[in-house]
């Protein structure tokens, strides 16, 4: 109930990192000062750096002015915490009442948080003032980041199996398919996290704002020379699988055989297949995967091992295209423990910890890393992703670009 119904003014407590200021955060704000007087924790320039894996747009002292500047605001703090729950130490400077999140930002970690607290939890939908647009801060930055303006701009990739097959070391004991899928931007892609972003800022380098309009598998090899330049100072040859999969749209396999560059491409672009795919694929965020962190460190790379990735791959595709969802599961699984016996170092750091605690939630059948591990994303197999994700407002849904 609205504060101005009770006798007593509470003390509300709302927080976020409010990088880039608009009109969603401050109807956010107005319909959380509603419960009381609002007190916000902004998140500090480190904790977004190591959190989120990339700088802030405005200094943690402008964000703080502009949001002490908001009418609604009574006071506001930059957070001293870190991670997720960079605010608890605002909380104990505060004291509040309540806790206000949207219910993309609601978790049952914050829910734990104000029972242990005695606190009231108060979860909001996200909508837009009275004739006003829907605003955040995602779609703002997709938007503002592509001269065309409609937020598509420059993709990614998420691999769904056969990862590391790409590599002439792996594919040299057996040869082997990777199944790449190109996504929209229409989330923030975090550094060091899996998604191929040291390709995409390699392509940024030539393009800015979006891919030129041009055969996607000349395009492809076009980005992949690029970033693996003779003059490369670490004389580390990146897999093509990341090239590929951002610059041909849709569902793609590549086959290697002791190669760099694969034999041969098949695709997909059927939007029966395209669209299961997007409701059964969300991604968790995870911790980036830390500095000097190597994965290749205890490899088991024999041709035993490498013909499970390939065969794993191989049934994965097939069950796609038959969009069968219990075989997908069996066999996106079947693929990432093959990965995960040819490097083991994949799995480091935080990465067991979710993998625990999402394996076992209700509707999740299998899961994997993106890229070469070590933390980033978890990219989970649901029964549902759509409701998993309402469930779950960690949980990131995708959206796969068309031709």
């Amino acid at each position: 109930m609205p504060w101005r119904y009770c006798n007593m003014v509470k003390k509300v407590f709302v927080s976020g990192c409010y990088d880039l200021l608009h009109s969603g955060h401050v109807e956010f704000f107005r319909q959380a000062a509603e419960y009381g007087d609002l007190y916000v924790g902004i998140g500090s320039d480190e904790t977004i750096l190591h959190y989120k894996g990339h700088k802030t747009l405005y200094p943690e002292n402008e964000r703080l002015f502009m949001v002490k500047s908001i009418r609604y605001v009574k006071e506001a703090f930059i957070n001293q915490g870190s991670g997720i729950l960079d605010f608890v130490p605002t909380l104990d400077i505060v004291k509040p009442d309540m806790l206000v999140v949207n219910s993309d930002g609601a978790s049952e970690e914050k829910r734990k948080l104000c029972e242990a607290r005695g606190m009231e939890y108060v979860v909001l939908e996200r909508t837009p003032h009275e004739g006003m647009e829907a605003r955040s801060s995602t779609s703002l930055k997709a938007t503002l980041g592509h001269s065309d303006g409609n937020g598509d701009g420059l993709p990614t990739r998420l691999d769904l199996a056969g990862t590391w097959i790409d590599q002439p070391y792996v594919s040299c004991y057996a040869p082997g398919w990777a199944i790449t899928i190109s996504l929209l931007p229409t989330f923030e892609i975090r550094e060091r996290c899996g998604l191929s972003t040291s390709t995409r800022n390699q392509i940024k380098r030539i393009w800015p704002y979006q891919l030129p309009k041009m055969d996607p598998e000349m395009l492809a090899r076009l980005v992949f020379c690029f970033e693996n330049s003779p003059e490369r100072e670490d004389g580390i040859i990146s897999g093509a699988q990341d090239a590929i999969g951002i610059c041909i749209p849709g569902l793609c396999r590549h086959y290697y055989d002791n190669h760099f560059w694969p034999e041969r491409f098949e695709r997909c672009n059927d939007e029966k297949v395209l669209a299961w795919l997007e409701s059964h694929l969300c991604l968790i965020p995870m911790e980036p995967r830390k500095p000097g962190c190597d994965v290749t460190t205890g490899m088991d790379i024999t041709k035993e091992n490498v013909q499970r990735l390939a065969k794993a791959a191989d049934e994965c595709w097939k069950a796609i295209l038959e969009m069968d969802l219990n075989r997908f599961a069996r066999t996106y699984k079947a693929s990432f423990e093959a990965q995960t016996t040819l490097f083991p170092a994949m799995i480091q750091g935080c990465v067991q910890s979710f993998i625990d605690k999402y394996s076992q939630l209700p509707g999740v059948r299998a899961w994997k890393m993106p890229g070469a591990g070590g933390g980033g994303y978890l990219a989970l197999v649901v029964d549902d992703a759509k409701t998993f994700c309402q469930d779950h407002g960690e949980a990131i849904d995708i959206h796969i670009r068309r031709n």
